[in-house]
C-alpha cells in the first residue's frame, strides 16, 4: 500500500488532496484575517488585491504614448511621434513601457511591496505589467532586475524588482537572471532628488557580470523596477549594460511618474 507520501509524489489522488489541504488552509487564514484592499483597508474577496473603488482609481498607461518613453500624451500626435522628454535627452533603452501612472493607489500598493515586507504582491503588480508590456516578451528576451545594494537588500529582506521579474518570468516563461548587473556602490534614496542629482547618485553605481556577453549571447534584456521617475537608474544600467556588450535593452516597470499628470490622488 502507497504511503500518504508516495501519493504526493506519484501525483493523482495525493495531487488533488495536497491541493485541497492548501485551499482550506487559505480560506482559515481569511476567515481568522480577513483580506483587506491595499490601499483603503476594506474587506475584499481575495487577498493582495484593490476593492473595485481603489482599482479603478489606478491609471492605466494606454495609447498613444511616447514610443521609446512610454510616456502617454495629451493627444495623439500621430504614428511614431516622439515625447518632448526623448527628443530633449534619448534614452539609452530601446523601450519603455509601464503598467500605470503614479497616483496615490500606486503609491500604497508599491509601498507595502517596497517597504512592508509583502513580495507576494507583486503578483498583483506583475498581471498588470504583462498586460502593458506585451510588445517586450520573446523567446529572445531575459528579464533582469534592477539590483539594490547588498547591505539595502538585506534590510528589505529581498529585492522588490527581482521579485517582480519572477512574477512576470512565471506569466511569460521569459527566463530571470538577476546576476547579470549588480550596484556594487551604496548610493542615497532617489526619493526627493532633483533630476540632476539623480544623476550624480547612480552614476558608476552599477556593475555588469564579467561573462554577460558570453551569458547573453544576443540577447534582448528587459529591465524589470518598480517605479520609474526621472528614469535615470534605468539610464545608468542600460549604459552599464550595453558597454558590458548588450545589443538592446528594454524596460518594464509597474508605475511611472509623469510630469503634469496625477501623482498625488
Amino acid at each position: 500500500m502507497e504511503s500518504e507520501g508516495e501519493l504526493v509524489k506519484t501525483g493523482g489522488v495525493g495531487t488533488t488532496l495536497l491541493r485541497l489541504s492548501r485551499q482550506l488552509v487559505a480560506q482559515g487564514l481569511d476567515l481568522l484575517y480577513p483580506p483587506t484592499c491595499l490601499d483603503c483597508g476594506a474587506p475584499i474577496a481575495s487577498a493582495d488585491a484593490l476593492c473595485a473603488g481603489c482599482f479603478g482609481r489606478l491609471r492605466p498607461v494606454t495609447g498613444p504614448y511616447c514610443p521609446r518613453l512610454g510616456i502617454p500624451f495629451q493627444h495623439d500626435p500621430g504614428p511614431g511621434a516622439l515625447s518632448a522628454e526623448a527628443i530633449a535627452e534619448p534614452p539609452p533603452f530601446e523601450r519603455s513601457r509601464s503598467a500605470v501612472l503614479y497616483n496615490a493607489v500606486a503609491r500604497a500598493v508599491v509601498s507595502r511591496l517596497k517597504y512592508g515586507d509583502r513580495p507576494e504582491l507583486a503578483g498583483f503588480c506583475a498581471r498588470l505589467m504583462h498586460r502593458a508590456g506585451h510588445e517586450l516578451w520573446g523567446e529572445d528576451a531575459v528579464l533582469v532586475p534592477v539590483p539594490l545594494n547588498r547591505w539595502r537588500q538585506l534590510g528589505r529582506r529581498y529585492n522588490q524588482s527581482t521579485e517582480l521579474a519572477r512574477a512576470l518570468g512565471r506569466l511569460t516563461g521569459m527566463p530571470v537572471e538577476p546576476g547579470l548587473v549588480t550596484r556594487h556602490r551604496p548610493t542615497r534614496q532617489q526619493v526627493g532628488l532633483s533630476r540632476e542629482a539623480r544623476h550624480r547618485n547612480v552614476a558608476g553605481a552599477f556593475r555588469p557580470h564579467p561573462d554577460l556577453t558570453a551569458k547573453l549571447r544576443g540577447r534582448r534584456i528587459v529591465l524589470v523596477d518598480d517605479v520609474i521617475t526621472t528614469g535615470s537608474t534605468i539610464a545608468a544600467v542600460t549604459r552599464t549594460l550595453t558597454r558590458a556588450g548588450a545589443e538592446k535593452v528594454d524596460v518594464i516597470s509597474f508605475a511611472r511618474v509623469v510630469v503634469g499628470q496625477e501623482t498625488t490622488t
